[in-house]
């Protein structure tokens, strides 16, 4: 079903990310800190780190933004400390909302994601008001293109310890569990794939219809929390169909 593909979510972030290169470097920012911080700021030893600033530099990303970055995952930016804080709502139409973030200043943070919620027709909750409704996972996508054959691809990701793959027209979606996924993802860039996304993610088990007026309310909702660099991964369960 097309709502239960994080690709559809995934294809229209980059859309309208892609259309900003500001946009475009905050996404390579969020995927360098991710990488730092899950296997070291040193790009010789974290091949996943040196994969991501390799795109980056390859969209023109400025060092100085690459280094922040780094820095940031490690802690070692001069005379700022950030927090990771996680933050639970409602969106227009009942759909549910979780937002990370990485910030300075929690105060400002707090006021910006409560105040996109508010012109949304959306409201926050408190701490475990819809985290229950997700389930954290390993996702890796690759392009469903020419030269990727299907039950090859599947046979190596199960081998490596792949929990689901899921057929698109436009990717293969392999799900695994969360300690499992980093296996699983250096297997298959072993093996010679790219993969498009590789992330720990949080996917929704259920999932909300919503009115066609709502579902421009949420994605207004979302391109504006977006707009926030404080903003680090932003989930929901609304059907997508598109």
């Amino acid at each position: 079903m097309a709502g239960h593909s994080k690709w559809n979510n995934i294809k229209r972030r980059k859309g309208a990310q892609d259309a900003k290169k500001g946009k475009i470097f905050m996404r390579h920012a969020k995927n360098i800190y991710t990488a730092a911080k899950e296997g070291g700021g040193d790009p010789e030893m974290n091949p996943a780190l040196r994969t991501v600033i390799e795109k980056a530099r390859a969209d023109n990303m400025p060092n100085d933004n690459i280094e922040r970055a780094i820095k940031k995952a490690t802690g070692t930016l001069d005379g700022v400390s950030y927090e990771e804080v996680t933050y639970e709502g409602y969106g227009p139409g009942g759909v549910a909302v979780i937002v990370h973030v990485l910030t300075d200043n929690r105060n400002r943070t707090a006021a910006e994601i409560r105040h996109a919620f508010s012109k949304n027709g959306g409201n926050l909750g408190e701490t475990g008001s819809v985290s229950f409704m997700f389930e954290r996972k390993g996702y890796i996508a690759i392009l469903n293109e020419a030269e990727v054959d299907e039950e090859e691809l599947t046979l190596e990701a199960i081998e490596a310890g792949a929990d689901d793959i899921l057929t698109q027209e436009q990717a293969f979606e392999i799900l695994t569990l969360p300690e499992q996924f980093k296996e699983v993802r250096d297997h298959l860039v072993d093996k010679g794939y790219h993969l498009e996304e590789a992330e720990i993610t949080l996917l929704p088990q259920t999932y909300t219809e919503v009115s066609v007026e709502d579902k421009e309310k949420m994605h207004a909702l979302v391109d504006m929390l977006e707009e926030s660099e404080d903003v680090q991964d932003i989930y929901h369960n609304m059907q997508l169909n598109d």
